[in-house]
């Protein structure tokens, strides 16, 4: 064989041998391809409902009051709902404060835009809406004023009541949900306390 021809089938034996691997080698893949598709997010679990329970406070009763011929007493009906925390998500109802002077009862009624409870103990309060004719309430005060009652309604002993009365005209309202200490005893009537936790009920 020519050396010429020996040389020609050398050269395309090696050339075939390098464009052998190159050939089996896969072509790459797109970038479409090669792109790892993200993992879908794990669905959210759904949100425990809130567990909401409910506070009741409801019964009238006669106040011990200095002056002997005079009489205070204070009726309510009023409940609340809580979902976490010890502040109200949501009050309602009316509570009256009846104060009988010289022959003339005299009342006022408010309603409840605070009930918190805890044990044997809550405060109520409310704005005046509604007052007896010639109540002194009607000039002395502003408008649908804000008054506070507490009570304390133990399973034994006593049970009390304590007023904040109302801020004057032109002066700053009382806050929401405050009011005293219950420092007046209940000398006639009582009252039937829920609380929050759910207790059995307190009646004194």
């Amino acid at each position: 064989m020519p050396h010429t021809t020996l040389r020609a089938t050398l050269l395309l034996a090696v050339a075939a041998a390098v464009a052998a691997p190159a050939a089996a080698a896969p072509a790459p893949s797109p970038p479409s391809v090669r792109k790892t598709a993200a993992a879908a997010p794990a669905p959210a679990l759904p949100r425990a409902r809130e567990a909401v329970t409910v506070s009741s406070l409801k019964g009238d009763a006669r106040m011990d009051y200095p002056v002997a011929d005079e009489e205070v007493r204070v009726s309510v009906d009023a409940r609340s709902t809580y979902a976490a925390g010890s502040v109200p998500r949501r009050s309602w109802g009316t509570f009256r404060i009846s104060h009988s002077q010289g022959g003339t009862l005299y009342w006022g009624e408010f309603e409840v835009d605070c009930l918190t409870t805890g044990g044997p103990t809550a405060t109520v309060t409310g704005r005046l809406v509604r007052a007896s004719p010639g109540h002194p309430w009607l000039t002395l005060l502003d408008p649908h004023t804000r008054m506070g009652v507490s009570f304390l309604v133990p399973e034994k002993g006593e049970a009390r009541i304590g007023l904040s009365g109302a801020t004057g005209k032109g002066e700053p309202l009382l806050t929401a949900c405050m009011a005293p200490a219950a420092d007046a005893k209940v000398v006639d009537g009582g009252y039937t306390l829920r609380d929050r936790e759910g207790r059995a009920p307190h009646r004194r």
